[in-house]
């Protein structure tokens, strides 16, 4: 009975506090409470969600800082997801591919034009690092991919022709009228015609490829099989990183897209020469000028001197000179002749005669370790 009555005061008790509160302010004291109460919570919003300029961040800047968009299906590409992705995928920047795939759009603009007889547009869209699992993944069926050896190299790359592109081969090479947009039958597998059309415009574009790497380094690329599902395509590792090339072929109004896949372990054994700025760069050193010089150095005509004996005499006696008058040398008829090409001593030999001529036998040759001693 005490209990109930200590709760029975203590709620009379609150009662009457609350009463006071709305006599002395018409809601005053809640209005008061429910201040303080936002000013808490944005005092700790301040706290956990400002930027640098301590400007208060909203939910869907919070959202969009973290990666957490619903409104994006590709969510990972952006925030905190981007930032941690961005490191699983390293590579180096290759400078050299982008001439080398410049050169490709050029020679592949000819050579398709050349198989299919009508107006062939080849343009680069861009040159980008992969992750090879991602890239099967990402392919959009129905397509044919093509899997091709490097012989040099002793490794694979991927060619992946599109739904579009394999329609728009077909119905050109078919006799389709142009203007027209290729008809597609989805839902059906590739018929045994459109596979063997496909891979003769792929064997045209490995040609071309081949074509473009032989300037920086010979390799023969060589049609190896044609898979239509990804998981029989593999030729590396899902974890592994490459370089995705990819092409846009534009015929009139039709067309579509060609994408080259390069494991780095492809690239491996020209890795050196794809890290040039420029052709023909050797990190300082050209070794066709090299070559140049040293084959002209090798040619240059130099005088010799044969020496018998060198004597100091005082400039009243040099001045004093006459015709007629005798020089006695210290050299014997036995004394070794020294042959000198400007100051350095290239020899000694022995003086005699060849026919009518005056010859020097070499005896003794200077190695340039000796000249620079």
């Amino acid at each position: 009975m005490s209990e109930e009555q200590d709760d029975d005061a203590v709620a009379a008790e609150w009662e009457a506090m609350a009463d006071d509160g709305a006599g002395d302010g018409d809601g005053g004291g809640e209005d008061a409470a429910a201040a303080e109460w936002d000013a808490m919570a944005a005092e700790g919003e301040a706290e956990v969600a400002t930027d640098a300029s301590g400007r208060v961040l909203d939910q869907d800047e919070i959202d969009s800082l973290l990666g957490f968009d619903a409104d994006d299906d590709d969510a990972e590409s952006h925030g905190i997801h981007a930032i941690i992705n961005s490191a699983l995928v390293s590579y180096e920047r290759l400078p050299m591919l982008d001439i080398i795939f410049d050169r490709l759009v050029r020679v592949m603009t000819t050579s398709l034009r050349n198989f299919t007889s009508d107006n062939i547009e080849v343009s680069l869209d861009n040159i980008t690092s992969v992750r090879f699992g991602d890239y099967l993944n990402s392919v959009p069926l129905p397509a044919m991919m093509s899997v091709f050896r490097a012989e040099e190299w002793d490794n694979y790359g991927l060619m992946t022709v599109d739904s579009a592109l394999i329609y728009s081969i077909v119905d050109t090479l078919l006799g389709g009228r142009r203007g027209t947009a290729a008809m597609r039958i989805e839902g059906r597998p590739y018929t045994t015609i459109e596979q063997t059309l496909v891979e003769r415009m792929i064997s045209v574009v490995l040609k071309d490829l081949c074509a473009s790497f032989e300037p920086l380094s010979p390799v023969t690329f060589t049609f190896d099989r044609l898979e239509t599902n990804p998981r029989f395509a593999s030729i590396a590792r899902p974890s592994n990183a490459a370089i995705l090339i990819k092409l846009r072929i534009d015929m009139d109004d039709r067309g579509g897209r060609v994408e080259i896949l390069f494991p780095y372990a492809t690239l491996e054994p020209i890795r050196e020469l794809l890290l040039q700025r420029f052709m023909g760069e050797k990190f300082g050193r050209d070794s066709i000028w090299e070559t140049h010089l040293a084959t002209e150095l090798w040619r240059t005509k130099v005088d010799v001197r044969a020496v018998l004996d060198e004597v100091q005499l005082p400039l009243k006696e040099i001045m004093d000179f006459k015709v007629g008058q005798t020089l006695l040398l210290n050299a014997t008829e036995n004394h070794p002749v020294a042959l000198r090409c400007g100051d350095c001593a290239v020899g000694t030999g022995r003086m005699g005669r060849a026919g009518k001529h005056i010859a020097v036998r070499l005896e003794k040759s200077f190695t340039s370790q000796s000249l620079g001693d």
